[in-house]
């Protein structure tokens, strides 16, 4: 099997979109939001950044179930965050905004796709700009008051290193051949 093979998921499947989730489709979500949970919770940290894996989640509905109920999903993890975990400064719609936005990506990218190198690299690049460097770098900026010429100089340097990252554990869960039959058997795609 060639390489492109290999990352084609969805090989063989109906193209067409079945927003509909049954009793195990809807386990299988919340299970990954509560994942996104905990693993947010948990990082490797440097004096330079921060990392944690609470996206895997996300990106794996994205890829499962579609840009629509991943958007739902990290948004509704983004407010479940809050209101287990409390936050610095209370609640600010802008980050559920990006969060939603985020887990919309994953899906209009990966969802139904053959998934190749350069769709991993495309929505990890997406998200690092326009989500991580433009609009939370502004919620920042009006829950700080803070240029923005202060907050992004560090934020440039986070997301260099965790863009590397992202990119790397996103194709590694994508490729893992035992994921796959996971991934065949209770994603929307196939039906």
């Amino acid at each position: 099997m060639t390489n492109n093979q290999n990352t084609n998921i969805y090989k063989n499947r109906d193209h067409k979109a079945n927003w509909k989730l049954g009793t195990k489709e809807l386990a299988i979500v919340g299970v990954l939001i509560a994942m996104n949970l905990a693993l947010s919770r948990v990082g490797v940290s440097t004096p330079i950044v921060r990392i944690t894996f609470s996206y895997l989640p996300i990106a794996l509905i994205g890829i499962l179930f579609g840009p629509f109920i991943a958007g739902v999903s990290a948004a509704l993890a983004d407010i479940l965050a809050f209101m287990v975990g409390g936050g610095a400064g209370g609640f600010f719609p802008g980050f559920t905004l990006s969060a939603l936005l985020g887990g919309i990506a994953y899906g209009v990218f990966l969802h139904k796709k053959e998934i190749q190198w350069w769709r991993v690299v495309a929505v990890e690049t997406f998200i690092a700009i326009f989500i991580n460097l433009t609009l939370n770098t502004f919620w920042i900026s009006i829950l700080t008051e803070n240029p923005i010429a202060v907050i992004l100089p560090p934020r440039l340097v986070q997301n260099a290193v965790t863009i590397v990252v992202r990119i790397l554990t996103i194709w590694f869960l994508v490729n893992n051949k035992q994921l796959r039959s996971v991934y065949q058997k209770y994603s929307t795609a196939k039906k």
